[in-house]
């Protein structure tokens, strides 16, 4: 009597591909409005007064899969509120307030509320990262003005960044 017997599977021929698949960290990025409009309007008085109002939304899109505990910082600065001619509202009277912060993701965020914006000033720190995030605020923007400050239209820029 003849047995046949069947090969294991291991012994038929194979053939192995190993693959790799890369996933590339995405960027930290920030967005505000091109143009705010007027952020009110008020009657010179005897005394200085202060105008506020909404800048708009400003969001920073962390997509860097940031490991768990990094971090951002944004930041805003201003220029002086300027006429076509006379004197100017100085940066140093410029304050901001961001309000209320909307989060997606993982993270810790503080608003820093800058009483002045003379210089690059944090607005909105995220620690304690993990992952991707989002962070979306409307700030408040605060100019005094001096009692002797001539009528007219003042423009300024208020420029955000984040790292």
């Amino acid at each position: 009597m003849f047995l046949a017997s069947a090969l294991p599977a291991s012994a038929e021929p194979t053939a192995v591909s190993t693959a790799t698949v890369t996933v590339e960290g995405g960027g930290l990025s920030i967005s505000a409005p091109g143009d705010a409009g007027n952020l009110g309007t008020q009657s010179n008085g005897v005394g200085p007064l202060t105008i506020s109002g909404p800048l708009g939304q400003v969001q920073v899109t962390d997509s860097r899969g940031a490991p768990a505990g990094s971090g951002w910082t944004a930041t805003a600065i201003s220029t002086a509120f300027t006429q076509t001619a006379g004197p100017s509202i100085g940066a140093d009277a410029v304050g901001y307030s961001a309000g209320p912060i909307t989060k997606v993701g993982t993270a810790t965020y503080t608003a820093n509320d800058p009483a002045n914006l003379t210089g690059v000033s944090p607005v909105v720190t995220a620690t304690a990262i993990t992952g991707d995030n989002t962070a979306t605020w409307n700030p408040t923007i605060h100019v005094a003005v001096a009692a002797d400050m001539p009528a007219g239209v003042y423009i300024g820029t208020i420029t955000h960044s984040v790292s």
